[in-house]
């Protein structure tokens, strides 16, 4: 079996073992929303940086859509339906972001080191967790090529994903900044380190907002990057 075929059908099967986690990754978790809530200021402050405020007429392309949660919230931030597409690995994730996402959102099935999409298409390309999951360096740098390509020559890459190892988790390898400039050469990436080890923001978020919030800003505590990649 080729490499990009055993890849695949390893990342799906991972996938497929995480559908017990619902509750970890609930609104109702003070822990994760207090994740979620830090990862959006931090975008949304990145994104204005760069000008990038006005949605309603960007293309926009999330690769590993999972469910839809980004999708729908770039609707939240004023991007339109019809110019936002997702795609997935997973059949079952397919079948519930087109569910739960508002009639207009396209999501389909695709490999993002393969897409079926035309040269500097999009004007945003997000992947949030997505090229951690995949193991085979070779297959990163292809997804990573295949972003470049559909992304328009004014266009942005958002970039979220672990920046360090999880190690309660082998089916993931973190992703540092000299990689990332290797995955984009040449291309203008600005990241910075947020989200405060899931397992201490789940333990303080329940009896303290203002102590996560004061250990994120302390960098080594912090196990993500959010990014963001221009085209040079």
């Amino acid at each position: 079996m080729p490499i990009t075929e055993s890849e695949e059908a390893r990342i799906q099967a991972v996938y497929a073992r995480r559908q017990g986690d619902a509750a970890l990754y609930s609104y109702f978790n003070p822990g994760h929303l207090l994740m979620l809530q830090q990862r959006q200021r931090t975008l949304l402050t990145m994104l204005s940086r760069d000008d990038c405020t006005r949605l309603d007429s960007k293309k926009i392309l999330e690769i590993g859509c999972g469910k839809g949660y980004w999708l729908r919230e770039f609707i939240n931030w004023g991007a339109r339906p019809q110019n936002i597409t997702g795609i997935d690995l997973m059949e079952e994730h397919v079948s519930e972001a087109r569910r739960l996402c508002p009639t207009g959102v396209k999501v389909q099935y695709g490999n993002a080191a393969k897409l079926d999409f035309p040269d500097r298409i999009f004007d945003l390309v997000l992947q949030s967790t997505v090229l951690t999951s995949v193991l085979d360096q070779e297959l990163r740098i292809q997804i990573a090529a295949e972003m470049i390509r559909v992304l328009k020559p004014d266009g942005l890459i958002i970039w979220y994903d672990f920046r360090v190892n999880n190690p309660w988790n082998p089916d993931v390898r973190g992703i540092g900044k000299r990689e990332i400039l290797q995955l984009f050469p040449h291309c203008r990436v600005e990241l910075r380190r947020i989200i405060l080890a899931p397992p201490l923001a789940r333990a303080v978020a329940p009896y303290s907002w203002l102590v996560g919030n004061l250990l994120e800003s302390i960098p080594w505590l912090c196990t993500h990057y959010a990014g963001i990649i221009r085209k040079p």
